[in-house]
C-alpha cells in the first residue's frame, strides 16, 4: 500500500458524512493528529475504542483509528495514566496513532447506520424520521414501509441474521403477538427512544431503551425490539470497510476490528 497523507483521508470521510450533519452536542472529527507529517497505510475501524481494542490496532501498525463512538466526549484536564480514557489518548499520541470519530453523521447520512439497518428488512421505502433541513434524504431515525408480508416472528428472525446476534430483547404490543403482520417500521441505531416517539409505526427497533420507554410502546400497541446499543451499529463497520478503500482508490488498507464488542452479554 502506497498510503495517502492523514488529511486526504480525513477529507473523504467528511465528504462521505459531513460532519454537519452530526448532532451540536456531539464530538466528532478528528479528535486526535499526531505531529506532521503524518501518512496512513493502514486504517483501522472500531465501534467502540476501549485499551483491548487499542492493543490491536497496535498489532495491526494503524496509522488511523476511527471509531464509531468517540472516546473522547467530556473533557479531559489532564492526560495521566489514572483513567482508561487518559490512557487511550496518552497512547496514541506516542504511538503517533490519529484518532476520527463520525458518530452521529453516520447515523445521519444516507447509505450509512441507519440504512444498514433497515436493510435486515425488507421496505418499500425508507424516509428519515427527522429529516435535515437541508437535504431531506438525510436524517435522524428512518421510517420503512414493509415490502409484502412479514410477522413479529419474522422480522425478529431477520434481524438476528443480518446482525449476526444470537439473541434480541422483544416486547410486544398490547394487542399484538408473533404471528401480528407488521407493515411500518421505525428504525434507530444505537438508544433510539427520542428519535422514534414521534413515529406511527408497528415495530420500534433500536439499540436500547429504558424500561419506561418499552413499556409506553407497548400500551401503545407499538412491538420493540431492542439488539442491544453497540450490536445494533457494529455490523456497519463491515459495509465501510467497502466503501472507504473504493474511495480511497485502494492506496490504504483498512481492517476492522475483531476485539470490539458490546459490554452486555445474555447467560
Amino acid at each position: 500500500m502506497s498510503g495517502l497523507g492523514l488529511q486526504e483521508v480525513v477529507s473523504k470521510l467528511e465528504e462521505f458524512a459531513p460532519l454537519k450533519l452530526a448532532g451540536s452536542w456531539d464530538n466528532v472529527g478528528l479528535l486526535i493528529e499526531p505531529s506532521a507529517p503524518k501518512s496512513v497505510e493502514n486504517v483501522f475501524l472500531t465501534n467502540d475504542l476501549t485499551e483491548k481494542v487499542l492493543e490491536e490496532a497496535i498489532g495491526q501498525k494503524a496509522d488511523l483509528v476511527i471509531s464509531y463512538h468517540p472516546p473522547i466526549f467530556a473533557s479531559l484536564k489532564r492526560i495521566t495514566q489514572k483513567t482508561w480514557k487518559e490512557r487511550l489518548v496518552a497512547t496514541c499520541l506516542e504511538k503517533r496513532i490519529a484518532l476520527y470519530s463520525p458518530h452521529t453523521s453516520w447515523d445521519s447520512i444516507r447509505g450509512g447506520i441507519c440504512d444498514w439497518l433497515c436493510d435486515s428488512l425488507p421496505h418499500a421505502s425508507t424516509t428519515p424520521i427527522t429529516p435535515d433541513v437541508e437535504n431531506e434524504e438525510n436524517g435522524l431515525g428512518r421510517f420503512l414501509t414493509i415490502h409484502g408480508n412479514l410477522t413479529l416472528a419474522d422480522a425478529i428472525k431477520r434481524i438476528k441474521e443480518h446482525t449476526g446476534i444470537k439473541n434480541v430483547h422483544v416486547a410486544i404490543g398490547v394487542d399484538s403477538n408473533l404471528e401480528t403482520n407488521i407493515k411500518t417500521v421505525a428504525v434507530c441505531a444505537g438508544s433510539g427512544a427520542s428519535v422514534l416517539k414521534p413515529a406511527a409505526a408497528d415495530l420500534f427497533l433500536t439499540g436500547e431503551m429504558s424500561h419506561h420507554e418499552v413499556l409506553d410502546c407497548t400500551q401503545r400497541n407499538i412491538s420493540v425490539i431492542l439488539c442491544n446499543h453497540s450490536n445494533s451499529e457494529r455490523g456497519y463497520l463491515k459495509v465501510f470497510k467497502s466503501k472507504l478503500e473504493s474511495s480511497l482508490s485502494n492506496k490504504v488498507k483498512v481492517s476492522v476490528s475483531t476485539v470490539d464488542a458490546d459490554p452486555l452479554e445474555t447467560y
